[in-house]
């Protein structure tokens, strides 16, 4: 039996590699924070009509990335295992049949965002600014194949772990999307304004340069040689595509839980009144920000597991999950020192409203009390994915958050009058439950291998 004190030159090894791995794609989803904020801006600049309509539009849109990068999740696990087990000539065509999957998502969300009617039914939104929501989603629904295919090729690339083409490609898109944003919207260049709808026709557009240059990278880059990514022309194959959806699909499940919880919270709070709403959303503004530290790391531990898996050595999974962890809770502690330390300077850097300023303080110190759960939470179920863990955690995350987080949140919110805080201090118990549950599953699973009856199965699918 292996000794359970841990081998601290290897500790240092295994913090070191997922630091590698996870630095770019940390600065890869500050990227993608930063095309919202591009639009965001602009959007204001050229009046608060048009931003109305793109924030709206923003949060359907919203959704189908979620499906679309929930299922995609599916590629960097399978990638790795293979990778870490030797099995490198497989990957071209598990890639080949991956492309399919992102083909069929991306055209199922296509057709989804060009008629979200009754959704925007639903929502409430003004008739005032139905007719350009509705404009924006026509032209950013064309961005849909493209985002998948995308995600298609940043899981092959991070499953072989090449983490630095998903920050280039995310960086190069932000500086497309500026310029072509600003032409399209405020009309130059002979080009009539567009609004809204310019918005949509920039981000697709950025989104199909992304992509296609991703895939003229892979194709011509070294790292990628000897995978036979596309050396033949293959039709899919549903016993691949099927072990791709059996990961995939109730990863798109738990993360429209989260996005729908977040979504939920802010539809909630609206009826509270327009400082509590600026107030909700300055404070989900910052918590997203720090987020994208643990989500990177949670990407890189996926990969590091993975690895684990494929070369067969328990002892690997354990020490790749758990530092992983460790590192994601080391990064919590100075967001939350942040977010409890100076939360009205923080809140100050949005607003000059000092009512909206005192009431996001509150919230952002309570933002401050859930980064440690929700770094674990998230640390977690990126080690349990390295694991192809996906259905388990699926209905931990549901459970936590529909079971415990929304009621919670429902009832102090409003039947015991403490408004946006009795929400959030919601969010906080859901996120709790689930950290404390993804937490366990890993545990018990490292510990008694499990994962090693997945792998082996997931080996029989592949060979099918």
């Amino acid at each position: 039996m292996k000794s359970l004190h841990p081998d601290r030159a290897r500790v240092r090894r295994e913090i070191g590699a997922t630091v590698r791995l996870a630095i770019p794609l940390i600065l890869a989803q500050l990227a993608a924070v930063g095309s919202n904020v591009v639009d965001a801006v602009l959007s204001g600049h050229v009046g608060a009509h048009v931003l109305g309509a793109v924030a709206v539009g923003a949060s359907v849109w919203s959704l189908a990335i979620v499906a679309g990068i929930g299922v995609m999740m599916a590629v960097p696990p399978s990638i790795a295992q293979l990778d870490g087990a030797g099995r490198r000539g497989e990957v071209g065509a598990v890639f080949r049949q991956a492309l399919w999957l992102a083909l069929a998502m991306g055209a199922l969300l296509w057709f989804a965002v060009r008629h979200a009617g009754p959704l925007l039914d639903m929502i409430g939104v003004a008739p005032s600014l139905r007719h350009d929501v509705e404009r924006f989603l026509l032209a950013i629904s064309w961005g849909a194949p493209a985002l998948t295919t995308y995600f298609a090729l940043r899981g092959l690339s991070e499953g072989l772990s090449l983490t630095r083409p998903s920050m280039y490609f995310g960086f190069g898109g932000l500086l497309v999307l500026v310029p072509l944003g600003y032409v399209l919207m405020f009309g130059k260049l002979g080009i009539p304004p567009q609004g809204a709808h310019g918005c949509g026709i920039a981000t697709a557009t950025v989104l199909w340069l992304e992509m296609a240059g991703f895939a003229l990278y892979v194709g011509k880059h070294r790292n990628y040689r000897g995978l036979n990514l596309m050396a033949r022309f293959e039709w899919p194959r549903w016993p691949r595509i099927r072990a791709l959806l059996h990961i995939g699909a109730p990863m798109a499940v738990t993360l429209l839980a989260e996005a729908g919880l977040f979504v939920a919270a802010t539809l909630i709070i609206s009826t509270l009144g327009e400082d509590a709403v600026a107030s909700h959303q300055v404070a989900i503004n910052v918590a997203s920000l720090f987020f994208m530290i643990p989500l990177g790391l949670a990407m890189a531990i996926t990969v590091r597991v993975g690895n684990a898996v494929g070369r067969g050595d328990a002892e690997g999974v354990r020490y790749a999950g758990f530092c992983g962890i460790g590192l994601g809770l080391a990064t919590q502690f100075l967001s939350s020192a942040l977010m409890l330390g100076i939360p009205h300077l923080i809140a100050a850097l949005y607003t000059r409203d000092p009512k909206v300023i005192a009431l996001a303080a509150q919230l952002i110190v309570l933002a401050g009390v859930f980064q440690f759960s929700d770094g674990i939470q998230v640390a977690a179920n990126g080690a349990l994915r390295g694991l192809k863990d996906t259905r388990v955690p699926m209905a931990i995350t549901l459970f936590a958050y529909w079971g415990v987080g929304m009621p919670i949140g429902w009832v102090l919110g409003f039947r015991d009058d403490l408004g946006a805080r009795g929400v959030w201090i919601g969010l906080i118990a859901g996120l709790t439950v689930a950290a404390v549950m993804l937490f366990t599953r890993f545990w018990r699973s490292a510990w008694r291998e499990r994962w090693r009856r997945s792998h082996d199965t997931t080996s029989v699918v592949v060979h099918a």
